[in-house]
């Protein structure tokens, strides 16, 4: 089995800065592309940056400039610096992987860590 652990939610002010984390581990071959996605409530799950295992990395539009994904492909870990907070980054933060075990490829999703922006 494969486990997704994500850290370093919180409150912050507008303006501020956050560093998420997210650590797979288990029974891992390798793992593809990686990824953080947000979710308001109701309101549908939103990719928000994602890295390749080369480290190619894709951001939405609205996170561009302000928000770096990195990842540790010898720990595999993923993280995602949020700087210059705005009230609508608020939203629970969930980590993605793709992890290859064996001859298959699988999708696996962290619990969520929610960011709150708010003054």
């Amino acid at each position: 089995q494969v486990q997704l652990v994500e850290s370093g939610g919180g409150l912050v002010q507008p303006g501020g800065s956050l560093r998420l984390s997210c650590a797979a581990s288990g029974s891992i071959f390798s793992i593809n592309a990686m990824g953080w996605y947000r979710q308001d409530p109701g309101k549908q799950r939103e990719l928000v940056a994602s890295i390749t295992s080369s480290g190619s990395a894709k951001y939405a539009d609205s996170v561009k400039g302000r928000f770096t994904i990195s990842r540790d492909n010898a720990k595999n870990t993923v993280f995602l610096q949020m700087n210059s907070l705005k009230p609508e980054d608020t939203a629970a933060y969930y980590c993605n992987a793709e992890v290859v075990r064996g001859i298959v490829t699988w999708a696996y999703w962290g619990q969520g860590t929610q960011v709150t922006v708010s003054s």
